[in-house]
């Protein structure tokens, strides 16, 4: 199986999500639902995996995610996922979320998780990725606004 050419886009191995966290979104502690949020990590990571192979791709595995913070009810989350590793026809890709307060100048870690996704061909069955290479990592997690 020939291996897939690299993308021409460094950063398509990058992709950004931003959603506003409202009631519906919530439990009754007004902090969002935690399936929500993994829900919505699934989806940016598929969307990056996506992006990276040009290819119809679908979940296989998810690692551990990492709750570190609540996401309270009304504010922004920006989801960041990644492309961090290539297999033949996997890719794995780390999705962090970052909650930032509407009323503040502020970016916090959320929650952290790790997704596989395979690339499959119109058949259904897997389908070469391609390779990730040092000059198409992508450039480092946004830095929290300094205060001032």
């Amino acid at each position: 199986m020939a291996t897939a050419p690299a993308p021409s886009v460094p950063h398509a191995a990058e992709t950004r999500h931003v959603r506003a966290v409202f009631p519906g979104d919530t439990n009754h502690y007004h902090t969002l639902f935690g399936g929500s949020a993994m829900a919505w990590m699934d989806q940016a990571a598929f969307i990056c995996a996506t992006r990276w192979s040009r290819t119809k791709v679908v979940t296989v595995h998810t690692g551990a995610i990492d709750f570190q913070k609540p996401v309270p009810e009304g504010t922004i989350v920006e989801l960041v996922a990644r492309v961090v590793a290539t297999g033949t026809s996997s890719m794995e890709v780390r999705t962090e979320m970052f909650i930032e307060p509407m009323d503040a100048y502020q970016c916090i870690l959320a929650c952290t998780g790790t997704f596989t996704l395979v690339a499959l061909g119109d058949d259904g069955t897997p389908v070469a990725v391609p390779p990730l290479q040092d000059d198409a990592a992508p450039p480092p997690a946004p830095t929290p606004p300094t205060s001032g």
